[in-house]
């Protein structure tokens, strides 16, 4: 059975979410897209205390880094302190190129750190990971 593959988008920048969201839905038409603009929102989601967006697993994260509210790096602290959301698989997505990012997000346990601005043709591998994500993972039902 395939599983449909959500993906929960934390990114504060409207033009860059559409951006991913054409991105991928060329590469994986059939992915679901949930969005949350910082992540404070992004938890209420996970934490099912979000009034209107959901989200079902298997579901994986695409994190921003500079955002307001709550940046990728207090997302990321407080998902990795959580015993029912650290296992959440999540890429970074930012327009930081900084070596001292990259190294604090992978000391968090991401699953990967893509610099914005040179993942264009990138977004076809990264589909393809999603696409082997869902067909690994079994429903939480």
């Amino acid at each position: 059975m395939i599983n449909t593959l959500n993906v929960l988008i934390v990114e504060d920048d409207d033009v860059a979410a559409e951006s991913i969201t054409r991105s991928l839905k060329k590469f994986a038409p059939d992915i679901c897209l949930v969005y949350a603009e910082h992540g404070k929102t992004a938890i209420e989601i996970l934490e099912k205390r979000h009034p209107t967006r959901t989200l079902h697993p298997p579901y994986l994260v695409l994190l921003d880094l500079n955002m307001p509210v709550m940046n990728g790096f207090e997302f990321l602290e407080y998902v990795r302190d959580d015993a029912t959301l650290q296992d959440t698989v999540i890429f970074i997505l930012t327009t930081s190129n900084d070596d001292n990012d990259r190294s604090r997000a992978y000391d968090n346990n991401v699953a990967g750190y893509m610099v914005k601005s040179s993942v264009g043709p990138q977004f076809a591998k990264l589909a393809v990971l999603m696409d082997a994500y869902r067909n690994a993972v079994e429903p939480n039902c």
